[in-house]
């Protein structure tokens, strides 16, 4: 074999693979579409030692019960498409993990006849899913940031650390556009906003793939629209809403981002479940926006056409419905793609020529990966940190940038450095406050009691002790995240009584499928605080000292009960590693919170789901007793400092409708100082032939400036922009009038620019322009 075609890096790779292909049987074809879930044996050994004997000697139990049947020393004579999750299922020392996940590498390529490695898949949502490896705020936090570059940078960090452990492909990022913030993995998207989403995700796409690394675009398509927020429910999102505010962070990510790899949402739209829609995987996915890369199913996605959706009979024809609509690859295990499918295809019911499609473009991805070459290598080069100081920086910056201030009405942050604080929550003082479900130590170290969290998380409590270091800091916790208890309501009115500032830290727990109050399968049925923390801030307000409310969560809560009532109030998204000295520097001043929100903040926990891109009927009205305009709007966020608009200037007022105009200001830092503002520009679009939300989200920019500095900002806006789906089913261009708004919000405009599109409808195809082009150059001081 060391001469055959397919074994020369000379040789173009769809030829290389080709000839691989044509000398496969159909069982070595079948073995590529499927991954194995390595993880650790559950006989009681040490978690270093047992992974890497779960790495290198099999399947664990629990992944015999998911691929019943199968004998590893066999399995991996067919070879063998994917390991699945050989870092993120249990805690190892991620040097022994490296050196496990190379010697089954060096078994796969010997047990097959091609010898020709699986593709090594991890998670790393908010960072590499691995037992001491840096974890970054979550990708709501990235949202708040307003930063893609930055969010860039991190995804590079995180792709380096993955391959440096043998990782060639990363289970992220989510594109998913939040519809109700009631649904539990909120946390795990960048926001309600598709060209927010789209531009910060694709952003972090280039990071991971710059690095090596196969980026994995989810849920495609639709997982965060379910009925009622529930986790894994069914999608009622019409076409116009499919297509305008779903796709358009999935079409972004690929055209600019170049992400190589698309995972197949849980969901159905409209009955049809997208494992088994060949009109989204490759109509729309392939042949519509040229994507060439693979597509993976979500965890048991495939067998779930069978068990849950139930529009198939048996595990061969739910292959069979996968297959033929576009889904390359099972995932965790063979559940359907193994035996199932070879059985069905010798009998004649599945055509042999869906699983040479699916593995060809597996192959070739091996192919660029190197993973077919003579000389690739499964050794790690040498020990891993996956949290050296670099990593940290980055995690301090990032949720420095994340941290939201909301409100400060009288002034009372920055905090006095000799005062006496009561810091009081049950949020305070527990490090797993910072961190998300998909963090390693939410997602599983609660399944592996008295092994320690493997990175240091700075609470904050410990966070504003040191920050304010001659301030008196006394502690209470008060309640617990959930639950009924209120017997420490008592201790913490007395703290609190006794301060002159009372700063009260609460919030979410993330866990998984109920064991959270935010997290995958953690839904709630409303949007007030969970358990009785409420009462608690209620019970602190009464006692008239200043209230400055920290809220650590994964999803935005109600707070107009608290209105007008509190000294101040700081919204952090699970800010990672470095989120307690974040929060801390925000508290203290020495931060300047730059942060804005990537979601709306109700007023009232109920009458949801409800995101800032309502057509006009979606607003508030006369019509109805109900007003659900919120409290803080998307784009929302304060600083410690002062901003003036000057010198608005737009081109001229008619463009044709495939057209440019340009708009430029100047933003001052009139304040003492440096500071950060982030420009906004909205899109409001008057009249048009299907109702348009009242304005969205097509522009932005991060500003840093010193105390009198100022920066010239042209944002340069193309008619592609404007651009919906009309009635007709195509997305349009509509001649007519618009208004290109600016602000610091989605609710506050300080500039408008009236303008007409001019010329006939433009229907657009594939390669219509994305995003806003924006400069800024030096203004005059």
């Amino acid at each position: 074999m060391t001469t055959a075609p397919w074994r020369d890096p000379g040789l173009p790779a769809d030829t290389r693979v080709a000839d691989l292909l044509s000398r496969m049987t159909l069982e070595e074809k079948a073995a590529q579409l499927y991954g194995v879930w390595v993880g650790a044996p559950t006989d009681g050994t040490a978690p270093g030692d047992g992974v890497a004997h779960g790495v290198a000697h099999g399947v664990a139990p629990l992944q015999r019960e998911m691929a019943p049947g199968h004998d590893w020393d066999e399995l991996i004579t067919r070879g063998l498409g994917q390991l699945t999750r050989p870092f993120g299922t249990a805690p190892v020392d991620p040097d022994a993990g490296a050196r496990a996940l190379a010697r089954t590498q060096r078994r796969i390529a010997g047990a097959n006849r091609f010898g020709v490695p699986a593709i090594a898949h991890e998670e790393c949502l908010a960072g590499f899913t691995a037992w001491r490896a840096t974890a970054y705020p979550v990708p709501l936090a990235w949202g708040a940031s307003f930063d893609p570059e930055l969010v860039e940078r991190v995804g590079h960090r995180i792709g380096r650390d993955l391959r440096a452990a043998g990782v060639h492909q990363g289970l992220a990022p989510v594109l998913d556009v939040v519809r109700d913030p009631r649904w539990g993995r909120v946390e795990e998207t960048i926001g309600e906003d598709p060209y927010l989403v789209g531009t910060v995700g694709t952003a972090y796409v280039r990071g991971l793939e710059s690095a090596g690394v196969v980026a994995t675009l989810k849920h495609f398509a639709g997982y965060a629209a379910s009925a009622g927020a529930r986790n894994l429910a069914p999608v009622r999102a019409g076409a116009r809403e499919l297509a305008d505010v779903i796709l358009p962070p999935f079409e972004m990510a690929l055209r600019e981002g170049g992400a190589r790899s698309v995972m197949a949402a849980y969901t159905e739209t409209d009955g049809v479940p997208a494992c088994a829609d060949p009109w989204l995987l490759t109509e729309l996915l392939r042949e519509e926006w040229g994507f060439t890369g693979t597509v993976v199913a979500d965890y048991f996605g495939i067998g779930f056409l069978r068990t849950l959706h139930r529009v198939a009979e048996d595990e061969a024809r739910a292959a069979h419905l996968a297959l033929a609509a576009g889904v390359d690859v099972e995932l965790p295990a063979p559940g359907c793609y193994g035996t199932p499918l070879v059985t069905a295809v010798r009998q004649g019911r599945v055509p042999e020529s869906l699983v040479d499609r699916a593995a060809r473009r597996v192959l070739l991805q091996k192919c660029e990966l190197g993973l077919l070459d003579e000389d690739w290598r499964p050794e790690p080069e040498g020990p891993l940190d996956l949290d050296p100081a670099e990593n940290r920086a980055l995690a301090r910056r990032l949720a420095e940038e994340s941290v939201v201030l909301l409100d400060s009405p009288g002034g009372l942050l920055p905090l006095a450095p000799g005062i006496r604080i009561a810091v009081v929550g049950p949020r305070a003082a527990d490090p797993l406050a910072m961190l998300g479900c998909y963090s390693f130590p939410s997602h599983v170290l609660s399944r592996h009691p008295g092994v320690p969290l493997g990175i240091g998380v700075p609470t904050v409590l410990d966070s504003l002790r040191a920050e304010l270091p001659d301030a008196k800091v006394t502690f209470a916790e008060g309640c617990g995240v959930s639950g009924t208890d209120t017997a420490g309501f008592a201790e913490a009115v007395a703290r609190a009584a006794e301060a002159d500032v009372c700063v009260a830290v609460l919030g979410d727990r993330a866990g998984l499928f109920g064991r959270g109050t935010s997290g995958e399968g953690c839904d709630a049925t409303d949007l007030r605080l969970p358990g009785v923390q409420a009462g608690l801030l209620d019970a602190l307000v009464a006692t008239g000292v200043p209230v400055v409310l920290v809220l650590l969560t994964g999803r935005p809560y109600a707070l107009g009960r608290w209105h007008g009532r509190l000294g101040a109030v700081v919204q952090a998204f699970f800010p990672g590693e470095e989120g307690g000295p974040a929060v801390a520097g925000v508290l203290s001043g020495r931060v300047n919170p730059s942060g804005r929100l990537p979601v709306s903040v109700p007023r009232l926990p109920g009458g949801q789901p409800w995101t800032y891109l309502q057509p006009p009927l979606g607003l508030a009205g006369e019509v109805s007793n109900l007003d659900p305009t919120p409290l803080y709007p998307f784009g929302h966020g304060r600083s410690y400092t002062e901003f003036a608009w000057e010198d608005f200037a737009g081109s001229a007022a008619g463009i044709s409708t495939d057209g440019w105009y340009d708009l430029s200001l100047t933003v001052r830092n009139t304040g003492d100082r440096a500071g950060t503002e982030v420009v906004q520009l909205y899109l409001h679009d008057p009249v048009a032939s299907v109702t348009r939300p009242d304005v969205r989200l097509i522009g932005y920019r991060r500003l840093d400036l010193r105390p009198g500095a100022a920066r010239r900002l042209t944002f340069r806006f193309h008619a592609d922009l404007a651009s919906f789906t009309g009635r007709a089913g195509a997305r349009v261009v509509e001649p007519g009038a618009l208004e290109l708004r600016v602000g610091p919000s989605s609710a506050e405009v300080r500039h408008r620019a009236r303008l007409r599109l001019t010329g006939p409808v433009r229907v657009l195809g594939g390669e219509r322009r994305l995003h806003c082009e924006v400069t800024t150059s030096e203004g005059a001081d």
